[in-house]
């Protein structure tokens, strides 16, 4: 037998257990509600391939190969196990079990590293909890996406309506269409089907009513059985307390904002503060791209090394509050064409640091660049230390942070020499640390952070509202402190 042979052998074995995997990964979510990770990633609704290369990208951020032969057994553990809602990272799993020198059976070890998920510790199925998206543009087309494809246990946010202006004919039709594809963000993983006569959206199962109103005051939800929802407005219109609270409607319990907020609205950071949250609060905000971006990886660097001051830069892609061509903005220089030229413009993500990170004491100033790209952007991170350090220190703190610790959901690690901001399309990640861009000297430390502004924000966004909602479920194993 040739050594291509050899692989190829190699490669069926391995789609066949991928293969295997699928069924269980799925029964565990719809019946017991367990999302089943692998360092931080959704294995649910994934493919063949997809479950391959997951395992392969393990090897970047881990420094080490991770084989479907080595997670298998760790998934049929789980289904021996009487588990609850919660969230199990498979990799992590394995990763510890190597370390772990008592000699246990791999179903010894699973079941103590989940014991909080099951038997009497575990955490009764609620009834789920109704989402209202007010608005429907490029982040509550995502945030949409998001909730459909986390409805299928049943249990958690469910998507009950869309409110929008009216556009006329054919607008139920034309917004299901920019639904179902997207130009950067690809086709929906699903079907979806329009009601015209009841208003009715469908998508994988989920009945969505599209309610048309042109203010808030105009809509009284409990008339489509929604009750104790969540809004989220993804308009912008409204920033302060005073305009949000227009959303408290019958039928509202919160209002989550997804952009900055002004004045008293607290700014949340998944992953950062979002534990500050007071259980009475009815109006947050996500704060912005940017923010999200920062915050956790700031945070990090704050937390084991201290940061004195620091400045970020980002490079941001073009939004669509920018003219196509030269033409009138109230705000400088976003006038200008967005695709033709780069724009200099302001963020107020520096400033919102503070609202997240009311501890840090360190001054930190911004500035932006929109360029022609439409999705993705970077922030430059330029800190200077409380104390020195060196390249491969930080490194290895940062690789540690985005695979064991609570940030580990919001920091990703990436160590691919080639890659480019395209890359990056869909990553469910707050940021995504490019080790190879890594600047450090003594006590000056200069990171270079992707992240999807759009995609990567609404996934923040979701886990917020998750939080709010009682329905964000524990992870296992339990991420160092």
């Amino acid at each position: 037998m040739t050594v291509n042979d050899d692989s190829f052998t190699n490669w069926k074995n391995r789609e066949e257990i991928a293969e295997s995997m699928i069924p269980i990964i799925g029964k565990l979510h719809r019946e017991r509600d367990v999302t089943v990770l692998l360092h931080s990633r959704s294995l649910v609704n994934k493919s063949v391939v997809s479950i391959l290369k997951t395992h392969r990208f393990a090897r970047q951020i881990a420094g080490e190969e991770l084989s479907v032969t080595e997670t298998l057994p760790f998934l049929k553990a789980l289904t021996e196990l009487d588990l609850g809602p919660s969230q199990i990272d498979i990799g992590m799993l394995a990763a510890t079990y190597k370390a772990d020198d008592r000699g246990l059976t791999v179903e010894a070890f699973t079941a103590e590293a989940v014991a909080g998920a099951t038997g009497a510790n575990k955490i009764e199925r609620g009834e789920g909890r109704d989402v209202v998206l007010y608005g429907f543009g490029r982040i509550g087309r995502l945030v949409a996406r998001l909730l459909i494809e986390k409805s299928g246990s049943g249990n958690g946010l469910r998507l009950r309506a869309i409110v929008v202006r009216g556009g006329g004919d054919q607008d139920i039709v034309k917004r299901a269409s920019l639904l179902r594809r997207d130009s950067i963000h690809g086709q929906f993983q699903g079907t979806i089907t329009v009601d015209e006569a009841n208003s009715t959206i469908n998508a994988n199962g989920n009945a969505i009513k599209v309610i048309y109103a042109n203010d808030p005051s105009e809509v009284d939800y409990t008339a489509y059985g929604i009750k104790n929802a969540i809004l989220i407005d993804n308009t912008g219109k409204w920033r302060d307390r005073e305009g949000l609270s227009g959303h408290l409607r019958p039928g509202i319990d919160k209002v989550v904002l997804t952009a900055p907020g002004k004045g008293d609205v607290p700014n949340i950071v998944h992953g950062v503060n979002h534990d500050t949250l007071k259980p009475d609060e009815q109006i947050l905000s996500c704060a912005s791209c940017t923010t999200n971006a920062i915050v956790p990886p700031l945070k990090a660097m704050d937390d084991e090394f201290g940061v004195e001051r620091g400045h970020v830069e980002t490079v941001h892609s073009f939004t669509n509050d920018q003219n196509l061509l030269d033409n009138y903005h109230k705000s400088e220089r976003r006038g200008r064409s967005a695709p033709l030229n780069m724009v200099i413009t302001e963020t107020g993500a520096a400033s919102a640091v503070a609202k997240a990170l009311p501890d840090l004491k360190a001054r930190i100033t911004g500035s932006s660049i929109r360029v022609p790209v439409p999705d993705v952007s970077i922030a430059i991170l330029n800190l200077q230390l409380k104390r020195d350090t060196n390249r491969e220190e930080v490194l290895d703190y940062l690789r540690d942070v985005s695979l064991t610790s609570p940030l580990r959901r919001q920091i990703d690690f990436i160590t691919a020499p080639d890659a480019v901001s395209s890359d990056f399309i869909g990553s469910r990640h707050a940021s995504i640390v490019d080790a190879g861009a890594l600047k450090v000297e003594g006590d000056n430390a200069i990171l270079y952070l992707w992240y999807d502004n759009e995609f990567g924000y609404s996934c923040q966004v979701i886990r917020v509202v998750q939080h709010v909602s009682g329905v964000e479920y524990p992870t296992y194993p339990a991420p160092a402190v």
